[in-house]
């Protein structure tokens, strides 16, 4: 193999590298953007204070966010989420929410 056979596969290792990083990094997006819709839905808060729920409860328990969203999806289809998580969502909730909904009484 030649000096510039070993650049190309370089070169293409680099690459699919890269394309490797992009699915991940798009896949962690979808499952945080899932994760607010969620907070969002259920603790009656806007789009930006679900996430700014989501990036306080990661760094309250020290857990990456996506592993937060990851959790947060888990709780929605089993009712199950670890004591710490759910103590640092009750929090956060408390201090952003819940938004009054559009048209809604006074509560």
């Amino acid at each position: 193999m030649g000096e510039s056979d070993q650049s190309e596969a370089e070169l293409i290792f680099g690459l699919e590298e890269e394309v490797q990083q992009l699915k991940e990094a798009v896949a962690s997006h979808a499952v945080v953007d899932q994760a607010i819709g969620m907070v969002v839905a259920l603790g009656r808060v806007t789009p930006d204070e679900g996430w700014a729920v989501l990036k306080e409860v990661s760094q309250h328990t020290n857990i990456k966010l996506r592993s937060v969203a990851e959790f947060i999806l888990l709780w929605g289809r089993t009712g199950d989420m670890p004591p710490e998580i759910r103590a640092e969502l009750e929090d956060a909730l408390d201090r952003y929410g819940p938004t009054q909904i559009p048209g809604a009484p006074p509560e």
